[in-house]
């Protein structure tokens, strides 16, 4: 839907079959290129099959926003109805999963203030999908470092009791496991799927730009805050330690447990971070981690990176966006210099 003016951009092809084999092509080299134990996190917005008469969000005729591409008046999909929803992003999901990726969740990216649409026959767009990808079945995952507050004090997970080895003890209805209550970490709960982000302004020439908190969580989770060994590139592992709550029985007794069905909890249950270990035997004090960004547009995965003291590598096909970057991250004083420098490479 945007021209970035630039020749080779992906974007304005004729079919979305077109459009997902160029993005197919392109993720088989930023596979090739990532870590055995690396994530991949793609944010892609959907858009509408117009026929030959209609447009999309930009009007009723036509374009009218200065950043869809010009002169064209909307998507027109063989075999698809007017107004039909074309579903580009999970079609370039499952085409990437079907190429080799593991697809390992959607996310979705909710927007508070999104666009407004003059439509009256469906809701109004307030939210895109982020796909999490993984280049293995195993991969670096830092859940402690995304945890959120939780969302009210009565919040908890239901529970079964269950004994030594794993196994829910004989003789629980479905009404007693409910009455087993799972109280949740003091340090805030894991993460949930739906990210309630307001899109931001931008005051350069870019059109797509994200904001910061969107990215944010991607590059906290899928690098190491410690770093990778300079040798072998492992990433350092967080050490953690799960403290149990303690229960007051109504016998005056003191329990430690992660679930309890009566007494008074003390203390709720607690992760700790005891610090940090490196996955390898190469014995190097770690690196910044790297983070890479394909399209890397306006900078704003380098301006993030660079602030959570990672290092970054960016490209984008057209120049005035790098020069856009550029000026961006001269204004963001750079902290990484008590590491030790690297030749950039993902």
């Amino acid at each position: 839907m945007r021209d970035y003016g630039i020749n080779g951009q992906i974007g304005l092809e004729k079919t979305p079959e077109e459009y997902v084999q160029k993005f197919v092509v392109i993720f088989r080299e930023i596979r090739r290129v990532l870590k055995k134990d690396g994530t991949c996190w793609l944010n892609l917005g959907d858009t509408y099959n117009a026929g030959r008469k209609g447009g999309w969000a930009g009007g009723k005729n036509g374009v009218s926003r200065p950043e869809i591409a010009p002169n064209q008046s909307g998507v027109d999909v063989e075999n698809l109805k007017p107004k039909d929803l074309i579903g580009i992003p999970w079609r370039v999901a499952f085409a990437l999963q079907q190429d080799g990726w593991w697809l390992r969740q959607d996310i979705i990216w909710s927007k508070p203030n999104p666009m407004p649409e003059s439509v009256t026959d469906r809701c109004t767009k307030s939210h895109e999908y982020i796909f999490l990808l993984s280049k293995s079945k195993n991969y670096y995952y830092d859940a402690e470092a995304i945890k959120e507050e939780f969302q009210g004090k009565d919040e908890r997970i239901w529970s079964a009791k269950y004994d030594d080895v794993g196994s829910i003890l004989q003789g629980q209805t479905n009404a007693g496991i409910k009455r087993t209550k799972r109280y949740p970490d003091s340090n805030g709960r894991n993460k949930r799927s739906v990210w309630t982000i307001t899109t931001k302004p931008f005051s350069g020439a870019h059109f797509a730009a994200f904001p910061e908190d969107l990215i944010e969580p991607m590059i906290k989770a899928g690098t190491s805050e410690k770093g990778i060994c300079p040798d072998c590139g492992k990433l350092w592992i967080r050490i953690t330690q799960n403290k149990s709550m303690i229960i007051k029985r109504s016998n005056g007794t003191h329990e430690k447990g992660r679930t309890r069905s009566s007494g008074t909890m003390l203390e709720p249950p607690e992760t700790k971070t005891l610090g940090w270990r490196s996955s390898c035997k190469c014995d190097k004090e770690p690196i910044p981690a790297i983070v890479l960004d394909p399209f890397m547009g306006s900078g704003t995965t380098a301006l993030v990176a660079r602030k959570l003291l990672r290092h970054y590598i960016g490209f984008d096909l057209n120049p005035d966006y790098v020069k856009m970057a550029q000026d961006r991250l001269n204004g963001i004083p750079s902290r990484l210099e008590s590491f030790v420098e690297m030749e950039a490479t993902p």
